[in-house]
């Protein structure tokens, strides 16, 4: 079976049954999906070849050896074997000596080549008690090799021929290069040809593409049997299929050149490790190609990006608004007569209408708002109609807050919503907040005290806090590690932090203590953010899946599975339907909460992910890397539609204004940089073709979307902020170095 959208592709040489590709992209490979039965064919067994007879007294033996007898039972009904025949064989196969054929694991590896060609998909065995695939089936399709001394003439031979075509196809084709190198390496080590693997990794891993030299390191160190057991690189590689989109006619040139040479090595790898996503139409460019490549999967499957996504903002509940006196008492002190102000119905004034984009309000169930929540909103549409708006013409003011004096590491920042509040996180395992208005923290009084407070008066919020504990910072201790990542609830009563030691906790601000711990990560968690409405959060760690959670629950309520590396960044939609998480995989995933699935996969990064801002209307995703490249994303249609570069160092915060007009990015170059974000989205010109196959020519307008770059003198930058007026808020660590 060829990987290969269209179907399977044969080479002369080869006649053997291949498996039948369900709808899904899962391979046809057993009638018992529970108890893991390889289905043989359904002839007679008298008319089966011997060696495929042999193959299925070796297959009954294993079996019948891990007790699958009702597995057995199937098998040999299917294959119409009665006991006397499979005794009769077994006996016949078993004398023949020191064969091959007397050892069933022997007989199975001939089918170790079909049986491993399931797509990534398809599950793996599970040791019991582990979460990871069996090294030994994994690493069982390269136990199948041609001669060791041969590998380098394949390569060189299939190399030559790409670098003979037209020069259309010679960048499509060229993507076969880097899986194919790898692979074939792996299978020289692993069948212990170890200065073969070394010749071949010297001579052609200089041909390979710059943004892969990190993979490259990691591989060269693996020079023996025993060093890919357990390696999380090679396992990575190995269990998914790495997807390459290659045009008809670029992939016929391919399977002509490969039946001409019958160059069965080659052709095995391409069945058993990749997949061809095959389109109609004009190849790309090595332009189009190189901003889409770079993750360790190669691209994403087109279909994959199909899914219906509800990136529309749900309907803003309707809240009276007050008039504000304020404003018109100080009207009338200028001795200007009294304007009669247009009262604000009510909140949702500019979305009353739903839109057709938006998921059902009750599509996943969100808290309800409290008065408090409604008495913010009202503020925050107040503060609104202060807000500047802004333009290449009227950018925003940047206020910098420089940690001086970090020795403890500053390792996480993050603004309450209204921009009261800064909270840090820092290596000696420590959680601080910071008052940035002259207001100062303060605890609420403790229960004997609360008794004696008359609970009906007007300023009883006020009361029961106790003056005595106030200060303009306070520490939270309780973590037993550095701490990566920090997020205020939007109602600024809790806030949540992330850490080396596993687990991700719940402060109180009201008594500036820890509430709950709530442990699943097994690993170092990397990063957490609370939903826009609250209740819900999402977290990412180094055990590479990202966790959704509710505040009142301890075991998780989602758990996002498939990236191949560390969650490195999370980030909630605007309308909290879906989670996007960036990785060291060098892809961004779009998640369903609802049902827990991806719906949107993008590569192009050339190094791990770690910054994500959704634009305010939910339509967008920008996304920063260690390449210091920002990439702006479509969700509706699923592409690529812009690329900023200008930063010389990893992208640690991105951002976009309140009114979607400027996406603001910090780096750890120690700039801060403001582009064009609505020109760099109206641009783009997109047809039915495009839309289809995903190929949108990228303008290297980088200078032209670029409105200005802010230097600090020696301070990276790890987060930034726009207040509810558009003033922009940075925040970093001084580096005296």
């Amino acid at each position: 079976m060829a990987a290969v959208q269209d179907g399977p592709m044969e080479l002369d040489t080869e006649k053997e049954t291949k498996p039948e590709i369900l709808s899904d992209g899962s391979a046809n490979l057993s009638g018992n999906a529970g108890s893991g039965v390889l289905s043989s064919s359904p002839h007679a067994a008298g008319a089966q070849k011997p060696e495929d007879q042999q193959t299925l007294i070796a297959v009954l033996q294993f079996l019948r050896r891990n007790k699958l007898t009702e597995s057995v039972d199937i098998l040999k009904r299917e294959a119409g074997l009665s006991d006397d025949q499979e005794n009769s064989k077994a006996t016949d196969t078993g004398g023949k000596g020191d064969g091959d054929a007397g050892d069933a694991n022997a007989l199975l590896s001939r089918v170790s080549i079909t049986s491993a060609t399931a797509p990534q998909s398809a599950p793996l065995p599970l040791k019991s008690g582990d979460d990871q695939p069996d090294v030994r089936v994994v690493l069982s399709a390269y136990s199948q090799q041609g001669e060791p001394p041969l590998y380098k003439v394949y390569y060189s031979d299939l190399k030559k021929f790409i670098e003979s075509v037209l020069d259309c196809h010679r960048a499509e084709l060229s993507q076969l290069f880097y899986p194919l190198f790898v692979h074939m390496y792996l299978e020289l080590v692993y069948n212990n040809n170890e200065s073969e693997a070394r010749a071949f990794f010297d001579k052609f891993s200089g041909d390979q593409e710059c943004y892969y030299q990190d993979d490259l390191r990691v591989l060269c160190g693996l020079t023996k049997k025993e060093h890919m057991k357990g390696n999380e690189t090679l396992l990575d590689f190995r269990t998914s299929r790495f997807v390459l989109r290659i045009s008809r006619d670029s992939y016929q040139l391919l399977k002509r050149h490969l039946q001409e040479r019958q160059n069965n090595q080659i052709w095995n790898i391409i069945q058993e490790h990749l997949y061809i996503d095959i389109f109609d139409g004009m190849p790309r460019s090595k332009s189009q190609i190189d901003s889409m490549s770079g993750s360790l999967a190669g691209e994403a499957k087109r279909e994959v990006n199909k899914v219906k996504v509800y990136y529309g903002l749900l309907k803003e509940p309707e809240i009276e608004v007050p008039l504000d006196d304020e404003d018109d008492e100080a009207e009338n002190e200028e001795g200007k007569p009294k304007k009669k102000k247009a009262k604000k119905d009510s909140l949702g004034s500019k979305s009353k209408k739903q839109d057709p984009n938006a998921p059902q309000q009750n599509r996943i169930p969100l808290p309800e708002l409290k008065d408090s929540d409604k008495l913010d909103k009202i503020m925050y549409m107040k503060e609104s109609t202060k807000r500047i708006r802004l333009s290449p013409e009227n950018l925003p003011s940047i206020c910098f807050y420089t940690f001086l004096n970090a020795y403890q590491g500053l390792t996480a920042v993050d603004f309450t919503d209204d921009s009261s509040l800064l909270a840090g996180g820092f290596s000696d395992s420590t959680v601080r907040v910071w008052s940035v208005t002259p207001k100062k923290l303060r605890k609420v009084k403790s229960a004997a005290e609360l008794n004696l407070i008359d609970k009906e008066s007007d300023d009883v919020l006020e009361r029961i806090m106790d003056e005595k504990t106030a200060s303009e910072s306070k520490v939270l201790y309780g973590h037993g590690g550095p701490v990566y990542g920090v997020s205020f609830s939007p109602d600024r009563n809790y806030l949540l932090s992330s850490s080396e030691d596993g687990t991700v906790r719940l402060w109180s601000l009201q008594t500036f203590t820890c509430l709950v711990g709530y442990k699943g990560h097994n690993y170092p968690v990397w990063d957490t953010q609370f939903s826009p409405f609250g209740y819900y959060f999402v977290s990412g760690g180094h055990d590479r899946v990202a966790r959704l959670w509710a505040t009142d629950h301890y075991q998780p309520l989602r758990i996002f599975a498939g990236h191949l590396a560390d969650v490195t960044c999370t980030r909630f939609h605007p309308n909290a339907n879906y989670v996007a998480t960036g990785s060291s995989d060098r892809t961004v995933r779009l998640w369903d909460v609802l049902n827990g699935n991806c719906v949107r996969i993008f590569t192009g990064h050339k190094g791990p992910i770690h910054s994500l801002a959704f634009s305010p209307n939910g339509k967008f995703l920008a996304s920063g890397a260690t390449d210091g490249r920002v990439l702006l994303w479509d969700i509706g249609h699923g592409l690529m539609i812009g690329e900023l570069k200008g930063h010389t160092d990893t992208i640690y915060s991105l951002r976009f204004s309140r009114d979607g007009e400027i996406l603001a990015s910090g780096s750890m170059d120690n700039t801060v940089r403001l582009w064009d974000a609505m020109k760099a989205f109206d641009d783009i010109e997109m047809d039915d073709f495009t839309a289809a196959t995903g190929h949108i020519h990228l303008y290297d307008n980088s200078q032209e979307l670029l409105l200005g770059s802010y230097n600090s003198k020696s301070t990276s930058v790890i987060h930034l902020h726009f207040t509810r007026r558009n003033l922009l808020l940075a925040a970093g660590m001084y580096n005296s170095q």
